[in-house]
């Protein structure tokens, strides 16, 4: 673990692009229960990450994201907005930031270790969105090692309509760290990491933060859920 966790590449928030990315997702997201509940976080008009809204007016996503990957200075949490199931043009609810709150343990750096196990935020929104038009996803905390997960992000080839990712894996957990076979791109920091049961709707369980290499092999880094969530929810709303 310790050598992977020095491999780590790089954080995953991305600048805004300037056209529309292509829009070959890897999988059919309107397949996926409850995808309108991930969304694209437009951060001041120049960086984008994604996240995941875990109650009406509620959002989760990495903690990296609320710093400006330039200047490495924080970001006005009402300059960022939350468009919730965007797909091409349209969202399903638009709502912008009024409060962030991140995890105690994060400190932010350019890149390296400092983001392990410690990079969740949670974003309050101006008003809460009906769960007659987005059901906040449920969350667990009990990701294990070979648990087939799920990734659905928007990302540098999909700003503007998530790809979904199935059938990876967990492939250690270490404390709150999850490394995993899922294959992520610029654009997807804080992207929900969704437990994926035949016949149940997805768990959410983690959120992206890096990618990293294990020797020659690509994998991604995430953070997993466990009780410090309730606590930034409760500082955050």
């Amino acid at each position: 673990m310790r050598l992977l966790i020095a491999a780590i590449a790089a954080c995953l928030s991305l600048g805004m692009p300037d056209g529309v990315a292509a829009d070959d997702s890897r999988s059919n997201v309107r397949s996926m229960e409850g995808w309108e509940a991930v969304g694209r976080l437009n951060i001041s008009n120049k960086n984008m990450c994604t996240g995941a809204l875990v109650a009406p007016d509620l959002v989760l996503t990495a903690a990296h994201c609320l710093f400006d990957p330039r200047t490495g200075a924080r970001v006005d949490p009402s300059t960022i907005r939350f468009e919730a199931g965007l797909s091409g043009r349209q969202a399903v609810a638009l709502r912008q930031v009024v409060k962030a709150v991140m995890h105690p343990q994060y400190r932010y750096r350019p890149a390296g270790t400092h983001q392990i196990g410690s990079d969740l935020a949670v974003l309050k929104l101006d008003r809460p969105i009906s769960r007659s038009q987005v059901q906040p996803l449920t969350m667990s905390s009990g990701a294990a090692r070979g648990d087939i997960l799920g990734v659905l992000s928007y990302t540098r080839r999909h700003a503007t309509r998530p790809s979904l990712e199935r059938s990876c894996s967990v492939l250690a957990r270490q404390s709150r760290t999850l490394v995993m076979s899922c294959l992520v791109d610029f654009g997807a920091s804080g992207s929900p990491v969704l437990e994926m049961r035949p016949g149940l709707p997805p768990r959410l369980v983690s959120v992206i933060s890096a990618k990293a290499a294990m020797g020659n092999r690509r994998v991604s880094i995430g953070t997993a859920l466990d009780s410090t969530l309730r606590d930034l929810m409760r500082r955050a709303g």
